[in-house]
C-alpha cells in the first residue's frame, strides 16, 4: 500500500508541483554554497603560491645574490690588486699582479724591464718616476713598488717614506765618500741599476711599518736582503730594500 500511494504522489502533479518548488529554492543556494567553498580553498592556495613564488624570486639560489641584488648593487665588479691582502712568504712579481686588471698603478710607467747600459748610468727614459714625482727606478720595480704602495696607503693612511732610490754613478761616490762601510762600492750598487730603496728613518722607527713590510713587501717582489739584516754578512740596513726578482736576473742578488 505504501508503494501504491508512493507511487500516485510522484504521478500526483501537485506533488510534482511541490518537487519542482523544491529544486527551485535550493539548486541556487547550493550553488552559492559551492561558489563560497571554492574561493575559501582556492583563494588561500593561490596567495601562498604567489608568496612562495614571490619568496624564491626574492631569495633566489641558496648562496647566490638576486637579481635585484646585482642590478642594485654598488660594488665593484672587480677587485683591484691594491686591495687584496698579501699573503706571507709570497713572491708574486709586479708583472704578474698588475698586467691581471687593466689598470695601471703608475700612471706614465708602463712597467717594462729596459736593457741598460751600465751601472749608475741608466738613461732617465729608461726609468720611472715614482708617485713623489722626484724619485726614480726601473720600470718593473716601479709598478711593483708602487702596488705595495697603495697597499701601504689603505694601511696607514699615507705613502711610504722613501729617501734615495736610484743614484747616478756620481752620486754613489758622493755617498760611499760620506758613509764609509755603508755604500757599496760606486758602479756596484743597486742603487745604480733603478733596483733598490731607502726608507726613511721615520719608517724604520716604527714596529708597525717595519713588520707589515715584511709580510707584505715580498708579495709585490721587494725585500730587506739577507745581508743588511741583522746577524747578515754586510752592514746592518733595515731601511735597504731591493726589488729581487730585479737583483736576481742581474746575479746582484748578494
Amino acid at each position: 500500500m505504501t508503494s501504491l500511494t508512493s507511487r500516485r504522489a510522484l504521478r500526483d502533479p501537485q506533488s510534482s508541483r511541490l518537487r519542482s518548488g523544491w529544486l527551485a529554492r535550493w539548486v541556487p543556494r547550493t550553488a552559492v554554497l559551492v561558489a563560497l567553498a571554492s574561493a575559501t580553498i582556492a583563494v588561500p592556495l593561490a596567495d601562498t603560491a604567489s608568496s612562495q613564488t614571490d619568496a624564491f624570486a626574492a631569495a633566489g639560489p641558496v648562496g647566490y645574490p638576486s637579481a635585484v641584488d646585482v642590478l642594485s648593487s654598488a660594488q665593484p665588479t672587480s677587485t683591484p690588486t691594491s686591495l687584496l691582502a698579501a699573503v706571507r712568504g709570497a713572491t708574486l712579481v709586479s708583472d704578474t699582479s698588475s698586467r691581471s686588471f687593466e689598470r695601471n698603478p703608475l700612471p706614465g710607467c708602463d712597467g717594462e724591464a729596459r736593457e741598460a747600459g751600465s751601472n749608475g748610468q741608466v738613461p732617465a727614459s729608461d726609468l720611472c718616476t715614482l708617485w713623489d714625482g722626484r724619485q726614480m727606478l726601473r720600470g718593473d720595480a716601479a709598478v711593483a713598488l708602487a702596488e705595495l704602495n697603495k697597499n701601504f696607503n689603505a694601511a696607514f693612511g699615507r705613502d711610504m717614506c722613501i729617501t734615495d732610490t736610484y743614484r747616478t754613478l756620481s752620486e754613489q761616490r758622493r755617498v760611499a765618500a760620506t758613509k764609509p762601510g755603508l755604500a757599496a762600492t760606486p758602479g756596484t750598487s743597486n742603487h745604480g741599476w733603478g733596483l733598490a730603496i731607502d726608507l726613511c728613518t721615520s719608517e724604520n722607527r716604527l714596529t708597525s711599518v717595519m713588520s707589515w713590510l715584511a709580510d707584505n713587501g715580498p708579495t709585490y717582489g721587494w725585500d730587506n736582503p739577507d745581508w743588511a739584516r741583522r746577524g747578515g754578512s754586510g752592514a746592518y740596513e733595515p731601511w735597504h730594500w731591493e726589488y729581487v726578482p730585479g737583483t736576481t736576473a742581474l746575479g746582484t742578488n748578494y
